[in-house]
């Protein structure tokens, strides 16, 4: 049976709204799975939150799992080509995108009043006119009072700035000249990176974060790479 991806939508030249779909999404293409997008089970997330998939009847919450599934049901080794200690640090790497970059996106979309009407604020639009703006104002509430639990809302923008640079920093310099993190073929964390760099790239929200992307020529074409070979669609836009 076909995979079913429960996800929410294509934004901004980006394959879906959130990285955490878009690096799923990437994972079945380089598995050569076939899956449906279903943009309506949100309400029915198991853990609160997508991605998840129904892969005939088995529901597997969270991109990290849905991996795990997928090498574990169908053989998939992402990173057949890769020693013990790349493989490490390719674990090193999704962990910085997905808890620490991560939130300095987050923090740079929602809590910047510029950055939220120009992407976010376009998630509401299918709450009514008069419901609107208390709608708004309750998820970026509860958005904020997450990024300080979290840690990241504590820091001043300049700060949380400088954060992010640093991890587009990093990410430039593992990959270098190469085409993808570890050579000439991809491997799983490339979906994580990919899907990081992408949301950074995309103009949904401008900050110093996006222009250190913007100044990285190897990070473009990495991005442009990916987007090519499993978006081409989303390329062509």
């Amino acid at each position: 049976m076909t995979i079913t991806l429960y996800c929410f939508r294509p934004v901004a030249g980006l394959p879906d709204a959130s990285p955490f779909v878009t690096k799923a999404m990437a994972l079945l293409k380089m598995a050569g799975l076939d899956y449906v997008e279903d943009r309506s089970g949100f309400s029915k997330a198991p853990k609160g939150k997508q991605p998840y998939i129904n892969d005939d009847g088995e529901i597997v919450a969270d991109s990290t799992f849905i991996r795990f599934h997928v090498e574990k049901k169908y053989g998939v080794d992402f990173d057949a080509h890769l020693s013990a200690a790349q493989k490490a640090v390719a674990w090193c790497v999704e962990k910085m995108c997905e808890e620490h970059l991560y939130s300095v996106i987050v923090h740079t979309r929602w809590m910047d009043d510029a950055n939220f009407e120009r992407g976010p604020a376009r998630f509401f639009e299918s709450v009514p006119a008069v419901a609107r703006p208390l709608a708004k104002w309750f998820i970026r509430r509860r958005i904020a009072k997450s990024l300080w639990a979290q840690g990241m809302g504590r820091h001043s923008p300049s700060e949380i700035d400088a954060l992010g640079v640093r991890d587009i920093e990093a990410l430039a310099t593992l990959i270098g000249d190469k085409p993808y993190l570890f050579g000439d073929a991809p491997c799983g964390a490339d979906a994580t990176v990919f899907a990081f760099v992408a949301s950074v790239l995309s103009p949904m929200s401008e900050s110093a974060v996006r222009d250190a992307a913007q100044a990285n020529a190897n990070l473009l074409a990495y991005r442009d790479r990916m987007m090519q070979a499993y978006f081409p669609e989303t390329a062509a836009a």
